[in-house]
Formats: C-alpha cells, sequence, structure tokens
C-alpha cells in the first residue's frame, strides 16, 4: 500500500478528482497549503505598488492505494494537473506500513 501526495494548483482539483474517479481512486484528502518551489514565488502589483508573493496557494492531495495502482494513480494525476507552466507541483509517494478502517476494524488493503 502506498500514498500518493500531489501538490498541485487550485483551480486543477476538480480534473484531478475525475481522473481519480475515473481509474477507481474513492477516497482522497485535500489540504489548502502554501508554498514555493524553483521559482520561489512571483511578485505582483497592488494599486501601482509591488509586493513580493513568496509563498503560493496550492493545494495538497493525498490518496492512499494499493501498490499496483500507483503508477495508474501518477499517470492520471500529472494528465489531468498539467497545464506546462511553472508551478504545476510535484508528486510523492509513500509506503504504508498498516491501515485501519475505524468503523469497521478492516485492515490493511481492505481498509482503503
Amino acid at each position: 500500500m502506498k500514498i500518493v501526495m500531489a501538490v498541485i494548483k487550485p483551480f486543477k482539483l476538480d480534473e484531478v478528482r475525475d481522473a481519480l474517479t475515473a481509474i477507481g481512486v474513492h477516497g482522497m484528502t485535500v489540504t489548502e497549503v502554501k508554498g514555493y518551489g524553483r521559482q520561489k514565488g512571483h511578485t505582483e502589483i497592488y494599486r501601482g505598488t509591488e509586493y513580493a508573493v513568496s509563498f503560493l496557494p496550492k493545494l495538497k492531495v493525498e490518496v492512499a492505494v494499493p501498490s499496483n495502482m500507483v503508477s495508474k494513480v501518477i499517470d492520471a494525476i500529472t494528465g489531468a494537473a498539467k497545464t506546462g507552466q511553472i508551478g504545476d507541483g510535484k508528486i510523492f509517494v509513500f509506503g504504508i506500513d498498516s491501515a485501519v478502517r475505524i468503523r469497521t476494524g478492516e485492515t490493511d488493503a481492505s481498509a482503503l
């Protein structure tokens, strides 16, 4: 089992959710986050004054999937979230040692 964590642009959430649903991923956690990557933010002009925006708004999407689905999930997220512009985001994959569904007590793959 793996957790696939993707940091994406906020306006791409619906497309990512639809792409994951289409391949059979049924649950996800979405968190509003701020950060920056190689671009280190950007500058904006507001009322004639230039401001440096160091932390950009992003969404962190996390899905827990069986190990054999990781490549499909990565392809689905990449296809849905890609704009071709700087700041499209990143995808990280982590291992899960165990999982438990609280309501039923199911464990590991059946808990997903």
